[in-house]
């Protein structure tokens, strides 16, 4: 909501593309390092800075703006209008630019030194320290990435809407849980893998087109990725349970 409504109104003031997208960018990852900061060095529960920097960036969206501004520049709107066809399908730049994040965190979550940290300070920080790995940068530079992620997030959004909403990503964060949950990532970290993020997504949207197309209220769609998010925590419960014993 932040960055694209902070796009949407640098742009309508008439600064150029060029300029008002690396700025979207670069608040999605102020945000991220001022999370960040608040976990390593002021030692706050990861979900309550988060939490901080929701609030924080919801308001300075109000502050931009309290209403919807259209977005009328034509690069960020050639990020949706134009079509790549594919053997009969079609996609368009955003979900293009989409699909290489995945793939560029997919690489370096599984194939570098970073990502091998990442993994290790998700299974016990306190080992990965005794290791000699630097944990205090490598955790900032998870949050900067991922407000990053979200600046851009913000910016793939503006394009698909064609303009800048502060409201926009209301309850988009439990969304997000689930779809990490439901794509067998741990909440007690250490396992999991992007592309597993990737299916819950496709699987929870997936139910919610089915759910719409049969005609059911759209209260059954909460109810039942509820009790599938349910389900899955659950059994991860099982599995960190027997891994346990087994150890």
């Amino acid at each position: 909501a932040f960055t694209g409504i902070l796009g949407a109104s640098l742009l309508s003031q008439g600064v150029p593309a060029v300029v008002a997208i690396p700025v979207m960018l670069v608040a999605g990852a102020v945000i991220g390092l001022l999370i960040g900061i608040l976990v390593q060095y002021f030692d706050v529960q990861p979900f309550i800075a988060s939490l901080a920097g929701l609030f924080l960036a919801r308001g300075l969206a109000f502050v931009v703006s309290l209403s919807s501004i259209l977005v009328e520049d034509p690069v960020v709107l050639w990020l949706q209008r134009t079509r790549f066809s594919v053997a009969g399908w079609y996609i368009t730049p955003t979900g293009i630019i989409a699909l290489l994040v995945v793939a560029v965190a997919f690489v370096v979550l599984l194939w570098s030194r970073f990502g091998r940290t990442v993994y290790a300070i998700g299974g016990n920080e306190q080992s990965a320290r005794l290791m000699g790995l630097n944990v205090a940068r490598t955790k900032i530079a998870v949050y900067v990435i991922s407000g990053l992620c979200g600046g851009l997030a913000g910016l793939l959004l503006t394009a698909y809407s064609g303009a800048g909403y502060p409201r926009n990503g209301i309850g988009t964060e439990l969304d997000a849980i689930a779809a990490v949950v439901i794509g067998g990532t741990l909440l007690t970290g250490g396992t999991g893998y992007v592309l597993g993020s990737l299916i819950g997504v496709l699987v929870y949207g997936t139910i919610k087109k089915l759910i719409s197309f049969m005609g059911a209220e759209q209260a059954w769609t909460q109810i039942i990725i509820g009790a599938l998010l349910l389900l899955f925590i659950v059994v991860q419960r099982v599995i960190v349970a027997r891994s346990q014993r087994r150890r």
